[in-house]
């Protein structure tokens, strides 16, 4: 009997990120705070006398950085993945709802007050600014890394650039990381692959309807986007 309720419990989770999505998210994540520690350790003068090793800091900061995008260009062989990225470049009318509103996290009757997709506008965001750091980050550390080629201007602006932006994508990553470890449901989701109905409800109640039905990845070229503001492409 207690097999068969486990297993019954089971087939009610709803799976939310494929084995490849979680895969590239890991090796993102790890890739990306290997830079960030490793860049604290380079500028900052009470770390990098603490750990020393400056050069073989250097080696691992640049090649870590240049490998940044290789698991999200390799993640477009998923499907999946591919279906996600759509997701995350399009906003929806309850995306614009969902920044104004301040319950925006409010539930009614065990479902989210906003019907929110898979993903959030806040998740959406912080998908886009990710995308463009790493960029601005590999184009900038590409100059410092071989400066040859380029004048004196480009060489001081990209410092400045890329010094600065190590800055918010610390503040940015730290946000990331407490929205994530307060959440079960969101660590759980990146962590085994599933989430619970209850939760997906709460905080996703549009993807958890749809992934109720067995209609899940209709979201991002459905009804959904049919009655988007003009002014969105």
């Amino acid at each position: 009997m207690r097999r068969r309720d486990r297993a019954s419990s089971e087939r009610t989770w709803l799976m939310r990120f494929t084995v490849a999505e979680r895969s590239i998210h890991h090796v993102t994540a790890l890739l990306m705070l290997i830079c960030l520690v490793t860049a604290a350790c380079l500028y900052l003068p009470m770390l990098s006398t603490l750990v020393g090793q400056r050069e073989t800091l250097k080696i691992v900061h640049v090649w870590c950085g240049f490998a940044l995008p290789v698991p999200i260009v390799l993640g477009l062989l998923s499907r999946a993945f591919r279906a996600d990225l759509r997701r995350l470049n399009r906003f929806a009318p309850h995306d614009w709802e969902w920044l104004r509103r301040r319950d925006r996290r409010a539930v009614r009757d065990g479902r989210g007050v906003i019907p929110v997709g898979k993903f959030n506008a806040g998740q959406k965001l912080n998908a886009a600014f990710t995308a463009g750091a790493i960029l601005l980050m590999l184009g900038t550390g590409e100059i410092m890394t071989f400066p040859d080629p380029w004048g004196d201007r480009w060489r001081t602006g990209a410092t400045f650039v890329h010094d600065w932006l190590f800055l918010v994508v610390v503040v940015v990553t730290v946000g990331h990381l407490w929205e994530a470890f307060r959440d079960r449901g969101a660590l759980n989701a990146m962590l085994t692959g599933r989430v619970e109905p209850d939760w997906a409800a709460r905080h996703h109640a549009g993807w958890a309807a749809d992934a109720a039905s067995g209609e899940d990845g209709a979201e991002e070229d459905g009804a959904e986007f049919a009655q988007r503001r003009p002014d969105i492409y």
